[in-house]
């Protein structure tokens, strides 16, 4: 594979041990390329404007100037690059923050290695992706600022159950039916069938009206 086709990735990461061992893992990958490092916000800006990667891999917590803070300038002077928070921290201001900042992904550390290189590959391709959790935590803030009372009526008497919530995860992450469906091992019509479900409970209209709105909070 040539230069150009890969993934050019900055990792801006405050922990060495952290860091070296993200680099490690990626440098197996023959479509990445890690084409610089930060230890903190100031760092990683700086590196941005010098190597102009596709992708920022970001922690959040960082000295100097956090990763959200970091974010927010690094898309102002590249909107092209899609940033990925990569944090330990899921409370819910430090969430929505980074996604109003405009990163494209937000994982937790405990990630799968799999789901962490996904995601890479994913915004690269422009496409976002959420842990499970964080979905969760963006689906519900919609649904609060939304709708609360109709929302959480029509919850209580139909409330999603596990299988749908695993699915929604993966509709608010940006995946198709034949994706959710390999990942849960389920057929794919049965997916589209919980899907259906989750819009009528929601009251929404569509998978994109409610991909979209769940990540921009619109």
């Amino acid at each position: 594979m040539i230069e150009r086709q890969q993934i050019r990735l900055l990792i801006a990461e405050d922990q060495p041990l952290i860091r070296k061992a993200v680099v490690a893992l990626l440098e197996l990958e023959p479509d990445i390329s890690v084409v610089a490092q930060a230890a903190d916000g100031v760092e990683a800006i700086q590196a941005a404007r010098a190597f102009r990667p596709d992708v920022v891999l970001m922690d959040v917590k960082m000295p100097r100037l956090d990763g959200i803070s970091a974010t927010r300038a690094i898309l102002q002077d590249n909107p092209d690059a899609q940033v990925i928070m990569l944090t330990t921290f899921e409370t819910d201001d430090l969430v929505f923050e980074a996604i109003l900042a405009g990163a494209k992904a937000y994982l937790l550390k405990d990630a799968e290695e799999k789901e962490i290189l996904e995601a890479i590959r994913a915004a690269a391709r422009g496409e976002p992706r959420l842990s499970p959790r964080i979905a969760e935590k963006i689906i519900g803030e919609f649904r609060r600022v939304k709708f609360p009372e109709r929302a959480e009526a029509q919850l209580e008497r139909e409330p999603l159950t596990e299988r749908e919530r695993e699915v929604l995860a993966g509709v608010a992450a940006g995946k198709g039916n034949r994706e959710i469906a390999k990942e849960l091992r389920l057929a794919e019509g049965t997916v589209k069938n919980h899907v259906s479900a989750i819009l009528a409970k929601l009251h929404l209209r569509s998978r994109t009206e409610l991909a979209i709105k769940a990540l921009s909070g619109k």
